[in-house]
């Protein structure tokens, strides 16, 4: 299942808390070799994690933490703006309808769903948000993975060639986005949106512990 918490809430499942950031340093540190920090717990975090972000997790049967991926507004620190901002000319994402990804991780041992139900998620929060796109980095690897879950962003910037190539993206809201992602990742729309009542009920309101 799909489950929606801020940083402040993850002490409520301290299990699916620790196993993320430790499938983090996995994929990011040990696996892709990027230049991140890991502490003396063997979790990679790092400063956008205090800012009280919002984490979408795929718990799987035993309840442990199959992926994940974490929000945060562009209205506030980005690091679609602070990190990567010159792959967009330096012209910032900054609107209250904009929210960036980051993060987006799967486990060794994630099931076959994981990465579209993660990716349904995206469309869930700006459904029920009322965003109108979703901001995120990525490499190259991921193109070809989000062709496949159903979900392309439109590229606004990139660097690099070959494997090494890094992408600035948007996601537009689009409910034929959401249909065919949740089709090919075998979830039913119907209890996608499920989970997410469940974190915020019907009419729900965001809360981030920065922004403008």
């Amino acid at each position: 299942m799909l489950r929606y918490l801020y940083a402040d809430e993850l002490h409520k499942h301290p299990r699916l808390a620790e196993d993320m950031f430790r499938d983090r340093a996995d994929q990011f540190k040990t696996r892709l070799g990027w230049d991140v920090q890991v502490n003396e717990k063997g979790e990679e975090r790092d400063r956008y994690d205090d800012l009280n972000p919002l984490y979408v997790i795929w718990e799987e049967e035993d309840g442990g933490h199959g992926g994940s991926m974490r929000f945060l507004p562009t209205t506030g620190p980005a690091m679609v703006n602070d990190v990567f901002g010159h792959l967009t000319g330096g012209a910032p994402i900054c609107s209250p309808l904009i929210w960036e990804v980051t993060r987006f991780c799967l486990s060794r041992t994630a099931s076959p769903c994981t990465a579209g139900a993660i990716m349904l998620s995206g469309g869930e929060v700006m459904e029920g948000f009322g965003l109108t796109h979703i901001a995120g980095v990525f490499d190259a690897r991921m193109v070809r993975i989000y062709r496949l879950i159903g979900s392309s962003p439109e590229i606004l910037g990139s660097q690099g060639v070959g494997r090494d190539q890094v992408s600035v993206g948007l996601w537009p809201f689009s409910q034929a986005d959401c249909a065919r992602v949740a089709e090919r990742a075998g979830i039913p729309r119907e209890l996608s949106r499920l989970w997410f009542n469940a974190a915020f009920g019907k009419s729900g309101r965001p809360r981030f512990a920065r922004s403008a």
